[in-house]
């Protein structure tokens, strides 16, 4: 079985509807790590040996946040910044990483077709995640295809949101048990539901 923390970073937590339920999903899972950073750091105090210790500690790294103007939640970028160390995590001897994977849960307000070249956004969703996917090739680790939920704020009303909570729980339980496809998962922009390749039976 492979060792999973999750990260999840929400600055509005009491006022989300999608992150709220997905992070309630995950905490509540046996045998994964799961920190809720904004209610750890409220004042951005990072403890960077404990954050470096807990990525040494586990296989796949999960960020789970919502798209805040194309890119994460300030805190995030702080804990990055602090903790994502030369010589710990790239650089001369910072290899203490290398082979972990890196997988994103986000939401996104728009729709699917506004990330692309024709629509508002202009670009697709991968184009405003590079930063995070550099960082991971940088610290040698495998960055794999972003678990998306696109349109979140009317995906409740919708009624989006109940598969997106099951496919979340299926992605990180199959993630945990080494039943998820990476190589699969490689290949896809995005994952979802629909797509999730899950070695026990195929893509579920």
């Amino acid at each position: 079985m492979a060792k999973l923390i999750v990260y999840y970073a929400h600055p509005g937590h009491q006022f989300s509807q999608v992150n709220r339920a997905m992070a309630k999903v995950v905490a509540g899972l046996e045998r994964i790590t799961f920190v809720d950073l904004y209610a750890e750091y409220p004042r951005f105090e990072i403890d960077v040996g404990l954050e470096q210790a807990r990525l040494l500690d586990h296989d796949v790294v999960l960020l789970q946040f919502p798209m805040f103007w194309y890119s994460t939640p300030s805190l995030i970028k702080e804990w990055q910044d602090l903790v994502l160390e030369h010589g710990f995590a790239y650089g001369s001897g910072g290899d203490r990483l290398e082979g972990k994977h890196m997988q994103l849960a986000i939401s996104a307000a728009g729709p699917e077709d506004a990330y692309t070249c024709n629509g508002y956004q202009n670009y697709p969703l991968r184009t405003f995640l590079t930063p995070l996917e550099q960082t991971a090739r940088l610290c040698k680790m495998e960055f794999v295809a972003p678990y998306v939920l696109y349109g979140s704020l009317h995906a409740p009303a919708n009624g989006l949101l109940e598969a997106h909570l099951s496919g979340y729980r299926r992605l990180v339980e199959a993630l945990r048990d080494d039943r998820y496809d990476i190589g699969a998962a490689l290949e896809l922009d995005t994952v979802n539901p629909d797509n999730l390749p899950i070695l026990d039976g195929g893509a579920a």
